[in-house]
């Protein structure tokens, strides 16, 4: 590669995005990682987790020689879009919480936008036209009082202290975490059964620990949950079909 096309990519790769040919990869620099890890996001976005001081013609000669996969990943993200759900907020509709299914009914009067009332989501029928706002409202409600009891016995259990636990949108990612031992999770989380919510959990508090998805970071999750990848394979599977707006 020329000089000037690598001090190009470098630049590129300085403000944390390479081109290669048509792909866009965002670039996340560990420092106490060895090689360059591919991934392909829920929302089709690239990531390339590489350690510090890494050559960029060795970047993207491993990206060229990844192509194939990553549009193929691509093309896998593109059917799960396909086949997400799109709500109409009428009387009948179903919508998941911890993992069943609750009818929607639409009334004239109630105490609150949206209530849970004898395994029924009650929806005022005037407020149907912010009816996703109300609806993520009330998952996120249900996530803040419900989440941080169930996070508490794997905190321990990893001794991953957590200092808040925050759900919110985030996207086409589960959770996220910060430094300071906080942990963000997605509100949509709450439509998953519990036994994935764990997965979940294990996943970002594994975070706390390291930042990187190393073979260290997925140790530290098969101790904690040595079944993690049966689940994570029925979160991929199940989360492709989950309501997102």
């Amino acid at each position: 590669m020329a000089a000037a096309a690598v001090a190009e990519q470098l630049g590129l790769v300085r403000a944390g995005l390479l081109q290669v040919g048509r792909l866009e990869i965002d670039v996340v620099v560990v420092p106490d990682r060895r090689s360059v890890r591919l991934t392909v996001e829920r929302d089709a976005r690239i990531t390339a987790t590489v350690p510090a001081g890494i050559d960029v013609a060795l970047l993207v000669s491993t990206v060229k020689g990844r192509r194939r996969w990553i549009y193929d990943k691509l093309d896998e993200r593109t059917d799960e879009a396909a086949v997400r759900p799109v709500k109409e907020f009428v009387t009948g509709e179903g919508f998941n919480y911890l993992g069943r299914s609750y009818r929607l009914k639409l009334v004239d009067d109630a105490r609150a936008p949206v209530r849970l009332v004898r395994g029924r989501f009650m929806m005022r029928r005037d407020d149907l036209d912010r009816a996703e706002d109300e609806l993520i409202a009330w998952y996120r409600d249900r996530g803040r009082a419900w989440l941080p009891a169930r996070a508490e016995p794997w905190a321990q259990r990893m001794r991953a202290p957590v200092q808040d636990i925050v759900v919110r949108r985030l996207g086409y990612r589960w959770g996220s975490c910060n430094r300071d031992g906080g942990v963000n999770i997605h509100w949509a989380v709450m439509q998953l059964p519990p036994n994935l919510v764990d997965y979940v959990l294990v996943h970002e508090l594994a975070h706390l620990h390291r930042k990187d998805h190393s073979k260290e970071f997925w140790a530290v999750v098969a101790r904690a949950m040595p079944d993690y990848e049966v689940r994570r394979a029925e979160l991929d599977k199940l989360g492709a079909t989950l309501w997102l707006p």
